[in-house]
């Protein structure tokens, strides 16, 4: 899998169309995608044009994308992945998460009531990774994991699994390294992809704070970029690659998509790592109280580390 791919979350129709196709001409070959991003008929439209016109062939080519949480009972999955692979015009995906450790029942887009939700009582996630497993086992994806799951959550995981999960994907940047969850994924072989990787600045406003800080303007990251003549956003991004983390930088912008991957080519000293993750401050820009509303039966303790 290559280290830098595109991020398609929040590309609205209309731009990830261009932004999937400037990608793979600028190099990229890897594209993470989801179902819940309302977006994948158009990425397909893209990786059509791409594979017909011979600009890339689909074995190049790196595809990832997610369960969403309306389809975590077993006779659920495989039909959502059908779905998704019907969106993207391809007979299979090189690599499909499990979004969140959060069900909803079948057809609800997100929950807003308490009846719309399963809990792990209803749905275990076991039930959930059995599905992921059986998809796998048809070949309608190469390797199977999952985002946005805790230390906890995924020790009950590695309990019943016949297939280890390969991949977490996580929120991840220097203000929140998640060093505890990295190294917990690295030792059971785990492969680690960061998420939101320059703050999600672009992100909707109902789903930002007023006072969140901007990873971008950061004087110490700024610093940085200066001392490698470079911009902020690359400085983020060979981040994690320092880290051996793969990373999905989301842009639509063309010269944005190529400077991005540009970034794999920056190597950071030392010590510049180390004032990076010392600027841990814990913060998530993507803090998942979209899911833990009073009438959810789900709790934040469900999703991140204490």
């Amino acid at each position: 899998m290559p280290i830098v791919g595109l991020g398609t979350w929040k590309s609205k129709p209309g731009e990830v169309y261009q932004a999937v196709l400037w990608a793979l001409e600028a190099g990229y070959r890897h594209i993470d995608c989801a179902a819940i991003y309302d977006n994948e008929k158009e990425v397909g439209r893209a990786f059509e044009e791409a594979f017909s016109s011979g600009l890339v062939k689909r074995e190049e080519v790196f595809v990832t994308s997610k369960l969403w949480n309306n389809s975590h009972r077993f006779e659920d999955v495989i039909p959502a992945l059908k779905k998704t692979l019907e969106d993207l015009r391809l007979d299979y995906l090189n690599l499909y998460l499990v979004h969140w450790p959060i069900a909803f029942k079948q057809g609800v887009g997100f929950a807003r009531t308490r009846e719309e939700f399963y809990t792990y009582q209803d749905v275990p996630l076991a039930q959930t990774w059995a599905g992921m497993e059986e998809a796998k086992a048809q070949d309608l994806c190469k390797h199977i994991g999952m985002s946005n799951f805790n230390i906890s959550k995924l020790e009950e995981i590695f309990k019943t699994a016949k297939e280890e999960p390969e991949m977490n994907q996580i929120e991840l940047h220097p203000y929140l390294p998640q060093e505890k969850l990295v190294n917990f994924c690295q030792s059971k072989g785990m492969l680690v992809t960061a998420y939101s990787p320059l703050g999600s600045g672009d992100r909707a406003t109902s789903i930002k704070k007023d006072d969140e800080p901007n990873l971008l303007e950061a004087e110490k990251i700024k610093e940085i970029a200066s001392k490698y003549q470079c911009t902020p956003a690359q400085v983020l991004i060979a981040f994690s690659i320092a880290r051996n983390i793969a990373v999905i930088p989301k842009s639509v912008n063309q010269g944005r998509i190529s400077e991005n991957l540009k970034a794999a080519k920056i190597q950071l000293d030392g010590s510049d790592m180390q004032e990076l993750l010392n600027m841990d401050t814990h913060y998530r820009y993507i803090d998942g109280s979209f899911f833990t509303n009073p009438y959810s039966p789900y709790s934040l303790e469900d999703l991140w580390e204490k």
